[in-house]
């Protein structure tokens, strides 16, 4: 019972940062530190995209407000989505990815976007408007819900995505057994999230800030693939991708400045978190 609670606490954490980000248009950390959501907020948002390897045309051709940045891979890019491809993308925010991702699926195809925060699903389905008159398609749609308990049927989806989200969750491989349940026989996901190297220092996971700032509750590389394979995931593969923490710490990022200042010496947040590509499929 009392870790169910406190679920739900750092639950709620979460939900009431991210509806914090939609009601401003984007993160912004404070220099002071203070409580930050989870990724960006040392570069602009087109900045930090571009950083980790979204391409300017497709940054150019999205609705208004569509990117906060709050990013930390490019899961569509690593998808190498296909027309007629449903996609569902966990913790879709303002629908950053998932408009990325429907001209990809063309208008056989379809994207589904699931997130638990009201104001953020609001600001997604405002901007499906937009993303209507630019591309002609109507194949996108916001759906609420935790990725915990995905509100999909099973079977259902070809792809999954997700962007610096599942790391957020209290209950990971509840999330991973979603991934497989609502995935079809032969289905496959991508997902950009952030992972330890190596345990933290004790001094960093007892950071209030860092915690829902996607890096104390972050797992360790390992741990993920052990998930993975337990749920029933094959071809599994995981591969760090540095660029991300370096860009924060590049750009003085408060949330990483502070972790760099409770570090042992010598050792940077580079050395402990990394932004981790993942790859897997549903066996056929």
């Amino acid at each position: 019972m009392e870790e169910q609670l406190q679920q739900h606490h750092l639950r709620d954490q979460v939900r009431e940062c991210y509806a914090d980000v939609a009601r401003q248009g984007a993160w912004r950390r404070q220099p002071s530190g203070g409580s930050g959501c989870c990724c960006g907020g040392g570069l602009d948002a087109e900045g930090l995209a571009r950083q980790i390897g979204y391409e300017s045309a497709d940054l150019a051709g999205l609705p208004e407000e569509a990117n906060l940045g709050v990013s930390c891979g490019n899961p569509t890019a690593i998808a190498s989505l296909r027309p007629g491809e449903v996609v569902l993308d966990l913790g879709s925010g303002a629908g950053f990815d998932v408009f990325l991702a429907g001209p990809k699926v063309g208008p056989t195809g379809r994207v589904i976007g699931v997130d638990m925060t009201p104001e953020m699903l609001m600001k997604a389905r405002r901007n499906t408007e937009s993303y209507r008159q630019r591309t002609g398609l109507d194949n996108v749609e916001f759906r609420l819900g935790e990725i915990e308990h995905l509100p999909v049927a099973d079977a259902s989806v070809d792809v999954i995505i997700s962007n610096c989200v599942i790391n957020l969750s209290p209950d990971k491989p509840q999330v991973w057994a979603e991934i497989a349940r609502v995935l079809k026989p032969g289905g496959r996901v991508a997902v950009s999230d952030l992972a330890l190297l190596q345990p933290l220092p004790d001094a960093i996971r007892q950071m209030g800030e860092a915690l829902v700032g996607c890096i104390a509750g972050a797992l360790l590389i390992e741990d993920t693939r052990r998930i993975l394979h337990e749920v029933g995931l094959v071809d599994a593969v995981l591969e760090p991708r540095p660029d991300y923490v370096r860009a924060m710490m590049e750009f003085k990022d408060p949330l990483y400045v502070a972790i760099a200042q409770k570090l042992p010496a010598g050792r940077t947040p580079a050395d402990y978190i990394t932004s981790l590509s993942i790859t897997a499929r549903k066996p056929a």
